[in-house]
């Protein structure tokens, strides 16, 4: 079993800055894909972006020259630097890992990112 757990959201004003990072613990043994999606009130949740274990990265165009996903494999952990927030940012963001010796794939619980205008 894997346990994916998100801190890091809050409030923020236009244009600033959030970390945020994604712990995976449990039997996170060959964990692959990691990325990050988000889900606004109303609206199917999307990508933003994702980062395979070799390190290659893929971005949401709206995440593209704003938002830096990283992650290193020997914590089981995961980041997204997101800056010059918009309010249209604000979301519920959650961590997905898939795991290939399983072929699971699991989700985190979210942390809420506020953009105030």
């Amino acid at each position: 079993q894997v346990q994916l757990v998100e801190s890091g959201g809050g409030l923020v004003q236009a244009g600033g800055s959030l970390r945020l990072s994604c712990a995976v613990s449990g039997s996170a043994y060959r964990i692959d894909d990691m990325g990050w999606y988000r889900q606004a009130l109303g609206k199917q949740r999307e990508l933003v972006a994702i980062i395979r274990s070799s390190g290659r990265t893929k971005y949401a165009d709206s995440a593209k020259g704003r938002f830096i996903i990283s992650r290193v494999n020997a914590k089981n952990t995961m980041y997204l630097q997101m800056s010059s927030l918009k309010p249209e940012d604000t979301a519920v963001y959650y961590c997905k890992a898939d795991q290939s010796i399983s072929g699971w794939t699991y989700w985190g619980q979210g942390t809420q990112v506020t953009v105030s205008s």
